[in-house]
């Protein structure tokens, strides 16, 4: 069944798009009819923002954006927020759920894209080409083959066996190496990868670690001075996961020391706000040491494939309800029904919400013919089929029930 015409006009939906993201984002906007769009290249302030998301029905932003409680309580008419990117740190997701607004995010949509060059910065690392190719440019010739090494034969110890995780496992099984993983949750292991029960085990078995972990309480400054400690000598560290997980001020002593003899990192605890803006680390201007720009998934195909994945979830929630891959709605999904009218009811999770929805559209003759309710430890999420002539009195009702968030008619 095609999916139906929201109640709301399509094309008097007000989208706003922040950072640049993908034209196969718009492009799918547009093929399913929303046509008020606004872009803007870089982040907003929360000043700006503020100002910019009133009115705004569909938030689009990447990893820069910080969307908070004041932004969130300025968001009049903001139905669900797509975050372009792996993470939704960014969002303040308790004040979102508060407000009924389903926020998703594409955890999977650049995975190659990371994985591959995770592997290619272990060959440039495990070489010293960074530094023989300052060299070069320097007019140095620099051709030594002392402290360069193959990544056969070596052992890779990955931090957190999730979605990237993983592939760099099985991407560097297929050049020779010895993989062992450590992750809190119990991960079955792809190929011959072995999972260790201790960190500082596999930090001690590891040539290369590579780091691909959260940002929370447990994993921040989980490596640190004493970590690092723990660490091979001439052992290389990649950090392409969160800026707040490695000590950059302990990694900088470690290299200086040459217990660790090459990093790569991507991400760190302060970032500029946008490009050209000035960035300095203390880990600039250290041997064999590669900075990025946070760009560890950043490529046409991965940007692409978050662009078509965002736009997706967001769509099918504004036109059907269906909330899978929200952190803040709970997970429904409930097929349309022919010749009804869908209405969503977002309300305090507090009890009686679900019998004053059947007992008050009960009383009014209402007759329900498809219902799913979800709860998280917030709010509640029910959708309801009503029979189409009568769907204008039961939206009213839902709108009076104690303790609503927020109701929708949806087609």
């Amino acid at each position: 069944m095609k999916s139906a015409q929201t109640s709301y006009p399509r094309y008097k939906i007000k989208i706003l798009l922040l950072e640049n993201i993908s034209d196969a984002a718009v492009d799918e906007l547009n093929h399913g009819g929303y046509f008020e769009i606004q872009r803007i290249n870089g982040a907003l302030s929360e000043s700006e923002l503020i100002k910019a998301v009133s009115g705004v029905h569909l938030l689009g932003i990447r990893s820069k954006t910080r969307i908070t409680k004041n932004v969130l309580e300025a968001a009049d008419k903001l139905v669900a927020i797509g975050c372009f990117c792996i993470g939704v740190n960014q969002v303040d997701l308790n004040t979102a759920t508060e407000n009924g607004v389903a926020v998703f995010n594409a955890p999977h949509a650049n995975t190659r894209s990371v994985a591959e060059l995770i592997i290619g910065l272990s060959v440039m690392l495990i070489r010293k080409i960074a530094d023989k190719n300052a060299a070069a440019h320097r007019g140095e010739w620099l051709k030594d083959a002392k402290g360069s090494f193959e990544l056969r034969g070596k052992t890779l110890g990955i931090i957190g066996y999730g979605n990237i995780g993983s592939q760099v496992s099985t991407m560097a099984e297929a050049m020779g190496m010895q993989v062992i993983y450590y992750d809190i949750a119990t991960k079955l292991p792809l190929g011959n990868a072995k999972s260790v029960r201790e960190l500082k085990d596999l930090l001690k078995r590891s040539n290369i670690v590579t780091l691909h972990v959260p940002s929370d309480e447990t994993t921040r400054n989980m490596i640190n001075a004493e970590t690092l400690k723990q660490m091979s000598r001439g052992s290389i560290l990649i950090n392409h996961s969160r800026g707040d997980v490695v000590d950059i001020e302990a990694l900088q002593k470690a290299i200086k020391a040459g217990k660790i003899i090459g990093a790569a990192v991507d991400v760190f605890p302060i970032e500029p706000e946008k490009n050209g803006d000035p960035f300095e680390s203390v880990l600039q201007n250290l041997p064999n040491v590669i900075l990025t720009p946070h760009i560890g998934g950043s490529t046409e195909e991965a940007q692409a494939n978050i662009g078509l994945d965002v736009t997706s979830k967001l769509t099918k929630y504004l036109e059907l309800g269906i909330s899978a891959g929200s952190h803040t709605v709970p997970s429904v999904s409930l097929p349309p029904q022919a010749s009804t009218h869908r209405i969503l009811h977002i309300h305090r999770n507090i009890p009686g919400v679900l019998g004053q929805i059947n007992s008050r559209l009960s009383k009014a003759g209402i007759n329900i013919v498809g219902q799913y309710l979800k709860t998280n430890d917030q709010i509640g999420y029910v959708i309801l089929d009503i029979d189409h002539e009568l769907s204008k009195e039961a939206f009213e009702i839902l709108k009076g029930i104690k303790g609503t968030v927020k109701a929708r008619m949806v087609y």
